[in-house]
């Protein structure tokens, strides 16, 4: 079971679509996540440099041709925040559709 950690860096929306698309696979093309996600280039490519420098993501650049070809993957402490963040989250919506016993109860009436 996953500690659960609420992870300020990955929870806006764009961020945690990209992470999520990430620890669904091994390695992603970045035309792949741009499409996937709906983004340009450059909103793309500072989410990735965000998620890099905090160590959650790691990026690979390759010439195919006379192509650069970028692809992304989760690093193991990206995927562990993602997993955390995931398990906060379920804990936060569980204990919001849970009654509490303590609470009081409505008057029938």
């Amino acid at each position: 079971m996953t500690d659960p950690r609420f992870d300020e860096l990955i929870h806006p929306s764009t961020r945690l679509s990209l992470v999520a698309t990430l620890a669904a696979a091994d390695w992603a093309e970045f035309a792949y996540l741009k499409d996937r996600l709906g983004l340009s280039d450059s909103a793309l490519s500072k989410q990735l440099t965000t998620l890099e420098e905090a160590g959650y993501v790691t990026t690979e650049r390759r010439l195919t041709g006379t192509r650069r070809k970028v692809r992304a993957r989760l690093t193991p402490p990206g995927r562990a925040a993602f997993d955390g963040h995931i398990a906060a989250l379920q804990q936060i919506v569980t204990s919001a559709t849970t009654p509490n016993p303590a609470d009081p109860q409505p008057a029938d009436g």
